[in-house]
């Protein structure tokens, strides 16, 4: 099943597409910088950020299209859904021994997806609620 690639549904993928390019570009160039900053590892930092391009690429090219599959949207949310899940499985592993400016900075980004999960579910809603072709 298709559904029309609202405006909001395309400005809520196009501000995930912004705000997850340069979270991915911060930590793939500030890997070194953030990495005493933050108490993470620079490898996680760096991995984390190449993690995110092919995610940013998938979410401009559905917010081109005129109408996209229901569950390539519903995959995208769940992305998000589990980034979100495995930021917060991280802190709380012991995996990682991060500052608080860490812990802030992974929760702070982890929340962040949650807010863009949360617009695409409203968006696929409206979507679906407008008339699906």
């Amino acid at each position: 099943m298709s559904v029309f690639v609202t405006p909001f549904l395309r400005n809520a993928l196009r501000a995930d597409a912004v705000v997850s390019g340069a979270a991915g570009l911060l930590m793939i160039a500030g890997a070194p910088l953030l990495s005493p900053l933050l108490g993470l590892s620079e490898r996680l930092l760096f991995w984390a950020g190449i993690a995110l391009v092919p995610f940013v690429a998938m979410l401009l090219l559905v917010a081109r299209r005129a109408t996209v599959s229901k569950l390539v949207v519903i995959d995208l949310i769940a992305i998000n859904a589990l980034w979100a899940a495995a930021s917060f499985g991280l802190l709380v592993s012991g995996a990682v021994g991060p500052n608080l400016l860490g812990i802030a900075f992974v929760v702070g980004q982890a929340l962040t997806v949650v807010v863009f999960a949360e617009l695409q579910f409203i968006g696929l809603r409206r979507a679906g609620a407008g008339g699906a072709a």
